[in-house]
């Protein structure tokens, strides 16, 4: 396989973008060699600059459910393209956007537009605290809530991924601030918000965790931290920036049936394009400036390219329901063949999956929370990731990241797949 062209253009990144690349996980360094540039992408298939076709299991980090380049996404955005890329004012997408979020997701009664999930929870944050008049918050070991300050204490994603779980640049005070609770951990909930009485404004987690991989909420987990916030008067925030849109119509609060006050959304309700949200409770989202005291604004907030591209793909989802049927038949085929891999090899791995969302984990533990991920064999990761892309499977470029799939992938390509991950565990074994 050729990579000139990737190489040498990884070799001019590096003098002009720290490390080389514009978010930390694309390095490659948690698996080995230098990252791929990607050129184009269509449907399940993604072309690097060198013409290298590669499967995505990554899906832009979980914004293409329909797989790359849909033809209805790319006529909405074609049509917005004519009445200008941006215009800092009102528009009409932006309320039909808002009511279509608020129609399908059962948390939300308002919601504000921003730029990208990480701005979406940083606001939420900002909204709790000042809705609540506590400083405090809680946030679970290995979930990823974005950049944020106050997300960067025991962080997953590309945090741990780099060997960095916190980062450098975050105060003392702000690390004070943020309380951390073993995922799956309902006592240590408990004890924490006992220990800090009226201090705590709000819990934020991932329903459905997916930055230290794939792992499930224990059965209820959700629903005894609703009900600490009821008894507490703390407030539940749930990141669905990764699940919303993606594991249901409502996203995961309606499948897993547990309401927060607030929600953070993003990636698929840009339809690929840069764009996050954050919403809930009318009288909590009435606290946002114009109308109440917690400011936060954006320039760019509701593009109106964006909102085109976040219009088509959820009212698609809307109005196919069967959109969420084929990617649970998806998933199973994948990860049933991938479950009888690791059988016939006698490998004793732990794959986790749930809806369009799954991650192999290379440990002989079940994975409930970041300790346990962590017990993964990362270099034997590594390989098995240099062994997927030589046979034309593109992952997440690390343990600690779910893997994402869309509706373009068809019988032949999960076969395929199934097939090379067999040949690459094979290759890689236990040792």
């Amino acid at each position: 396989m050729n990579t000139t062209t990737s190489q040498d253009l990884f070799a001019r990144a590096k003098h002009v973008i720290p490390g080389g690349v514009n978010s930390p996980v694309r390095a490659f360094r948690a698996v080995g060699g230098n990252p791929l540039f990607i050129r184009a992408a269509k449907g399940a298939y993604l072309y690097d600059e060198d013409g290298n076709a590669y499967l995505d299991l990554i899906n832009s980090w979980g914004p293409m459910v329909l797989g790359h380049a849909h033809e209805v996404i790319e006529k909405a955005v074609r049509d917005a393209l004519s009445d200008s890329l941006s215009f800092g004012a009102p528009t009409r997408k932006e309320v039909e956007m808002a009511e279509l979020i608020a129609s399908m997701v059962p948390s939300v009664e308002k919601v504000r537009m921003v730029s990208s999930g990480t701005e979406a929870c940083l606001s939420v944050i900002r909204l709790a605290r000042g809705y609540t008049g506590r400083e405090k918050i809680i946030k679970f070991e290995g979930c990823y809530h974005g950049h944020g300050d106050s997300f960067l204490i025991a962080a997953g994603s590309g945090a741990i991924t780099m060997g960095v779980p916190d980062s450098a640049g975050v105060t003392r005070g702000t690390a004070n601030d943020t309380l951390t609770a073993p995922y799956n951990d309902l006592e240590a909930v408990r004890l924490l918000v006992a220990a800090n009485p009226g201090q705590v404004a709000a819990i934020i987690i991932e329903p459905v965790a997916g930055n230290m991989g794939l792992v499930l909420p224990k059965e209820g987990f959700l629903a005894g931290l609703r009900q600490v916030c009821d008894r507490e008067g703390v407030l539940l925030i749930f990141d669905e920036v990764m699940t919303g849109f993606r594991l249901a119509p409502g996203g995961a609060q309606q499948r897993l049936g547990v309401t927060p006050d607030l929600t953070t959304l993003g990636k698929i309700i840009g339809g690929g394009m840069p764009v996050g949200a954050y919403g809930g409770k009318r009288e909590m989202m009435d606290y946002v400036s114009p109308v109440g005291p917690v400011y936060q604004a954006g320039t760019l907030s509701g593009n109106p390219v964006a909102m085109s591209a976040g219009l088509a793909i959820l009212r698609h989802l809307r109005e196919t329901p069967r959109v969420y049927d084929h990617l649970e038949e998806i998933g199973n085929q994948l990860v049933g063949g991938l479950t009888e891999n690791v059988r016939k090899l006698g490998l004793n791995f732990t794959i986790n999956h749930l809806g369009s969302m799954f991650s192999l984990f290379m440990t002989n533990q079940p994975v409930v929370d970041f300790e346990s991920a962590k017990a993964s064999d990362l270099a034997r990761f590594g390989r098995y990731f240099q062994a997927m892309l030589r046979r034309g499977v593109y992952l997440a470029p690390s343990q600690f990241e779910s893997l994402f799939l869309s509706t373009a992938l068809t019988p032949e390509h999960i076969q395929y797949i199934v097939q090379a991950s067999y040949e690459s565990l094979e290759e890689v074994g236990e040792g």
